[in-house]
């Protein structure tokens, strides 16, 4: 490991001249589950690291009818897991951060880390995109917003510009008669990066016999989660069943670019695809009736 310079800021203008005076060469650390093992291992090699943990605007988690869900950046996953809210209004996302690694893992990771590592098998990304997240990011420029799904660029890239630094992701409220989940598939039980993931968000009608609008998202089967978009189109105005869900899994499989690796290959996650889009769809349902579909 190459020798650092260490910074703990407790403003987050402090922490943007200390990023901006770096050149490229410092990093932030929020959990630092990803940082700190690829240090270790020689694949990243900060000059400086700048430990955000202590930043008020990175330590929000709160949430109002009217302003969603703001989760600040340096939150772990834990606190979502475990917020009311979250599991309530969120489930979705709730259950993600209850996925990534053990325990342990996710009292340290953090939810913005997980989006600034930008690994394309991210699971708290596919549910933030689904149920419409955006991101705030401050930099020596000031701050600006974008929608969640336009922060990634490439495996491990993201559209962060020198200096500056992921403050917090808004969720608004999802709307009445709507339903979301999140499934991946793993080679172990746990503690596994997925082969596959979907996460799938679905307003009904009022009286449920009409799926309004759709919004599903890939994961680990393209260089960035990526959006099922003709699955979505096709979803809207069609009625909630089986042989829907499943002719949406065919579709959502149109929108994966996946490689074959260690783990699988591309022919195996398009069918993961097929079956966790199904799934996911199958899931949301369940959560807006109450009732299990068949």
């Amino acid at each position: 490991m190459r020798e650092f310079e260490y910074a703990a800021p407790i403003n987050l203008q402090e922490a943007i001249d200390l990023l901006s005076r770096a050149n490229g060469e410092g990093r932030p650390l929020a959990g630092g589950t990803d940082l700190i093992a690829q240090m270790k291992e020689n694949r990243k090699s900060p000059a400086l690291v700048v430990d955000v943990k202590r930043i008020p605007e990175l330590d929000v988690l709160s949430f109002d009818e009217k302003q969603g869900l703001r989760v600040g950046a340096a939150v772990s996953c834990t606190r979502i897991a475990s917020f009311p809210a979250a599991r309530e209004h969120y489930p979705a996302l709730a259950e993600a951060c209850g996925l990534i690694g053990s325990v342990q893992i996710q009292n340290r990771a953090a939810v913005g880390g997980n989006f600034c590592n930008a690994t394309p098998s991210a699971d708290t990304v596919p549910p933030i995109l689904s149920y419409r997240g955006k991101v705030v990011i401050a930099g020596p420029d000031g701050r600006r917003e974008l929608a969640a799904e336009n922060f990634f660029v490439g495996p491990g890239q993201t559209v962060l510009r020198k200096g500056e630094i992921l403050v917090e992701i808004a969720i608004p409220m999802p709307p009445s008669h709507s339903g979301a989940a999140y499934l991946r598939f793993i080679p172990r039980e746990e503690m596994d990066i997925a082969v596959a993931g979907v996460g799938s968000f679905v307003q009904f009608s009022a009286d449920g016999h009409r799926c309004e609008q759709a919004r599903i998202t890939l994961a680990a089967v393209a260089p960035t989660p990526v959006r099922a978009r003709e699955a979505e189109e096709f979803l809207a105005g069609k009625a909630p069943d089986q042989a829907i869900f499943r002719q949406a899994g065919e579709l959502a499989a149109r929108a994966a670019n996946p490689i074959s690796d260690v783990r699988g290959s591309a022919a195996y996650r398009i069918e993961l695809i097929k079956v966790l889009t199904r799934r996911s769809l199958q899931k949301a349902l369940e959560r807006v009736s109450g009732q299990p579909t068949i």
